[in-house]
């Protein structure tokens, strides 16, 4: 590599950039491992913290929680990019490790609901949303640090490497956890060994710790800094001025969302999909996905290095493209590999639930009974039991107040009303609605769970590896385009806010929002059509008002 940016007349040398390089890069793997042991453990952290709840609505509490996280990382980026524009970019991203590496060691060692109650949930969300404040001011602080070190010609691919992090940390807690799985029976990881995961993160920590305080400031903020030229308000320079908050709403919508629904629908919506609608083994999903993203690593420097070549924009509007035309052939191909029981039911026995359309609700418990669910019609009973299932369902409309009745094949099952039952009467009313549909579903062929004999799982890699590429595709480039869009002093807050609110809110409630309108919807294929119509929104809006900025020197006012 050869040598990139200077200051005050001093060359950064070869061996400097690699080692900026490396320390950013390994420090952010560790700090993502934080964050996402939360998302391959929601399954588990459902049933330990929110376990007052039915099965569906804890499981959307789980993911609620997860984005929770999402939620506030821009204000984590609005927070920690004024500081890093203003004291510099070092010390900032030593303040978001030390707070990230904190709050998942005190997830570790949280009593779950069945010991403190309600107080356990509340208190792991605020844990997530430190951790989100954290994330935060991360990612803008380490790709800014990199960018600035780098040479002009050579960014994109001196940048991908802190965009191959997310994935590697991804891997790292995957690693962990089957790790742990393999070593002790599922009860026990259910019940206590979850938790040695978070409580590992104490060691990276430190690590983490050490790797920072071995690095300098910036060069181009150090010139800044010396020459007393940095912002005294970078937000207000950042978001109160049109020409800057106009590329800040522009980077939003045609770039950072596309590529943050694509970066989720590849690696956790695919667990998500595996584990929870194909009933694929929660072991053999995470290993499955762990291959693939050792294949698909390679590919950030790859793409990192093409946008040095022929720029970035082209490469991430390719794969907003390509991702939103392929994801439904893909997804259905992952279900023929996945769970070939299920795709051969769903085509011999469509269900059909008729039911009274006024009975049907959005089945989102804000304040969920532990009891008795807070939605009991007959249509609500029926399509809940069904998303628990897996099964894709249609309704046909009935008679205003109707009872619902599942139909699977030439056979029909009817509901119950459980609104006017009590607790107890409504639980062995749904217990027995729900062996009676188990009973008719079994005969349909459906089954409860994959069969690990018919799981194709070279197969599930390849369609994985895939989707892990279109990852690489829009993310690889995102951060160089990012920071050659916006001049160094604000460049740490105004590339920080598109990039938390495209990934932190459009790819964070992504598991949420697809999980939702599966259940609301019935087809289990039905949550893919948010990133693709995102992704979409992304490519008309980045190619038609977005500039590329390949080549563009940092010390140049950005691109108008």
């Amino acid at each position: 590599m050869a040598a990139g940016a200077s200051a005050a007349g001093r060359a950064i040398t070869p061996r400097e950039v690699r080692k900026v390089i490396f320390a950013s890069s390994l420090g952010t793997v560790f700090e993502w491992y934080d964050f996402y042991l939360y998302g391959s453990l929601a399954a588990i952290i459902a049933k330990q913290f929110f376990a007052g709840t039915n099965d569906t609505s804890a499981f959307i509490f789980a993911l609620l929680a997860f984005a929770a996280g999402f939620a506030v990382r821009p204000f984590g980026a609005l927070v920690f990019g004024r500081l890093g524009d203003m004291v510099g970019r070092k010390y900032t991203f030593l303040v978001t490790i030390l707070i990230m590496g904190l709050s998942t060691f005190c997830v570790g060692l949280l009593p779950n609901y069945a010991s403190i109650g309600y107080a356990a949930p509340v208190i792991l969300i605020g844990l997530r949303m430190l951790q989100g404040l954290a994330l935060g001011g991360e990612y803008g602080g380490a790709a800014t640090y990199v960018a600035e070190h780098a040479r002009d010609d050579n960014r994109g691919m001196a940048t991908s490497w802190i965009q191959t992090t997310a994935t590697l940390g991804l891997f790292l807690s995957l690693l962990v956890i089957l790790g742990c799985r393999l070593s002790m029976s599922t009860a026990d990881f259910e019940a206590w060994g979850w938790r040695i995961p978070f409580l590992l993160s104490a060691l990276l920590l430190g690590v983490s710790v050490y790797i920072r305080l071995q690095l300098h400031e910036s060069p181009l903020f150090q010139q800044m800094k010396d020459e007393g030229t940095t912002s005294k308000a970078p937000l207000k320079e950042a978001f109160g001025e049109w020409k800057n908050l106009k590329l800040v709403i522009l980077a939003l919508f045609g770039a950072t969302a596309g590529q943050a629904v694509v970066w989720y629908t590849g690696q956790f919506y695919a667990l998500f999909f595996l584990t929870q609608t194909l009933k694929i083994d929660a072991t053999d999903a995470n290993l499955m996905l762990a291959v693939a993203l050792v294949i698909g690593t390679p590919f950030f420097i790859l793409f990192g290095w093409l946008s040095d070549k022929i720029g970035r924009k082209p490469v991430i509007m390719a794969g907003c493209l390509i991702a939103a035309l392929s994801y439904i052939p893909i997804f259905k191909g992952i279900t023929h590999y996945g769970n070939p029981a299920l795709e051969a039911a769903l085509a011999r026995a469509p269900v059909t639930v008729s039911a009274d359309p006024a009975g049907c609700h959005f089945q989102f418990e804000f304040f969920a009974n532990p009891v008795k669910p807070n939605f009991s019609s007959s249509c609500d009973v029926a399509t809940s039991a069904l998303a628990r299932a897996s099964v894709s369902y249609q309704i046909a409309p009935a008679a205003s107040g109707a009872l619902a009745a599942v139909r699977i094949g030439t056979v029909e099952v009817p509901s119950f009303d459980g609104e006017a039952l009590d607790p107890a009467a409504f639980k062995a009313a749904n217990a027995a609605f729900v062996a009676a549909l188990g009973e008719q579903l079994n005969a349909a062929s459906y089954p409860a769970k994959a069969d690990p004999a018919a799981v194709d799982q070279p197969m599930l890699v390849v369609l994985l590896s895939l989707l892990v590429i279109y990852v690489t595709m829009v993310y690889g480039p995102i951060a160089a385009w990012l920071v050659e869009m916006f001049p160094t002093r604000i460049r740490y807050s105004s590339m920080s806010l598109p990039y938390h609110i495209g990934n932190g809110w459009f790819g964070g409630f992504l598991p949420t929002i697809a999980f939702a309108l599966v259940a609301s919807n019935g087809n289990i294929y039905h949550g893919l059509n948010y990133p693709i119509g995102v992704a979409l929104l992304t490519l008309v809006i980045g190619t038609l008002f977005l500039k590329e900025t390949r080549g563009t020197s940092l010390h140049a006012p950005s691109p108008e």
